[in-house]
């Protein structure tokens, strides 16, 4: 059994930072793509970033590129995402997941989810 658990959400006003952090268990975490969505009130989960297992292909919502970076460290078989310049629209509950399928932007295609981290940012 998987579990995933995010911590480093909070208020931040506009323009502020937060790392958000996925520990994860498991002996596999390394062999994954891990990647992180997004879900605000009344909108549908949106994926964010993912990033292969060695970090040398990762990927970016057009609506987080050059604000956002994700990681990872194998050895602590955990992921971050580092959100710079956070945006009032950035406010969501944010999910870690581990991919299985073949599509890393679609949640579909991912079987273990963690279960969220509040990010508000306020204007």
């Amino acid at each position: 059994q998987v579990q995933l658990v995010e911590s480093g959400g909070g208020l931040v006003q506009a323009g502020g930072s937060l790392r958000l952090s996925c520990a994860a268990s498991g002996r596999t975490f390394s062999s994954y793509v891990m990647g992180w969505f997004r879900q605000a009130p009344g909108k549908e989960r949106a994926f964010v970033a993912g990033i292969n297992w060695n970090g040398d292909r990762i990927y970016y919502a057009n609506s987080v590129k050059g604000r956002f970076t994700i990681s990872r460290d194998n050895a602590k078989n955990t992921v971050y995402l580092q959100m710079n310049s956070l945006k009032p629209e950035d406010t969501a509950v944010y999910y870690c997941a581990r991919q299985s399928g073949s599509t890393t932007w679609d949640a579909r295609s991912y079987d273990y989810w963690g279960q969220g981290t509040q990010v508000t940012v306020s204007s």
